[in-house]
């Protein structure tokens, strides 16, 4: 948006939304800041994202030095394996439900007020649909969040960082039509079967990162 926040690309904010995601839900020191290797997986991974991405290590690494440019990443020096860190906090000024909010908007891009209020409490309680609102309004004050369509339950907001021309294709894409919210029961439960598998690709990442600081 012209008068807003620089646009970013779908893989910066891919990367972005991992990077805040990881450092929200992580439980262990060793998985934020990121390494380029758990970032790619987050990156691709299948649940909680919109659309899916196939980014190699390449991308991604790219990607951060783009972000990095914009005093949104960075690298963290010193440890055996490169790691990074996102700069969000520092350059958005949001707060922490706010950036949780952020979160799912640059890893799944426009959705409801239901599903976003539901999808974001993972990372920080959102009691109810007003509460949402109220971080809602002061997100759009701060031009990070902009209503593609208003009115009630058939509301749409996505973040601040399209470019002019897709954030009129999302506007046309959403100016009429219902909305299909997801049940609450799956955002709540997401599927075992592949929340399983995706906690494997990322301990067979830490593999390969071991196997890395052992040859050194």
């Amino acid at each position: 948006m012209s008068d807003g926040f620089q646009p970013l690309t779908q893989d910066q904010r891919r990367v972005l939304g991992v990077l805040i995601e990881k450092q929200k839900t992580s439980k262990s020191p060793d998985a934020y800041p990121m390494t380029l290797n758990s970032l790619t997986t987050g990156c691709n991974q299948k649940s909680n994202r919109e659309p899916v991405l196939e980014l190699n290590d390449d991308d991604v690494e790219e990607t951060l030095i783009e972000l990095n440019k914009q005093i949104l990443t960075q690298k963290i020096q010193g440890g055996r394996v490169e790691r990074w860190r996102h700069l969000a906090y520092d350059v958005w000024k949001a707060t922490q439900v706010e950036m949780a909010v952020l979160a799912e908007l640059l890893l799944r891009g426009p959705q409801s007020e239901g599903d976003l209020r539901g999808r974001a409490s993972r990372m920080n309680d959102i009691p109810d649909l007003d509460q949402l609102r109220e971080l809602l309004k002061s997100l759009v004050e701060k031009k990070l969040v902009v209503y593609l369509r208003t009115g009630g339950r058939g509301a749409i907001v996505t973040h601040g960082f399209h470019s002019a021309a897709e954030l009129e294709e999302e506007r046309a894409r959403y100016a009429s039509g219902a909305v299909v919210e997801a049940p609450r029961s799956r955002e709540a439960t997401p599927d075992k079967y592949q929340e399983l598998k995706e906690e494997l690709e990322l301990l067979k990442a830490r593999v390969s990162e071991l196997e890395t600081r052992l040859k050194h």
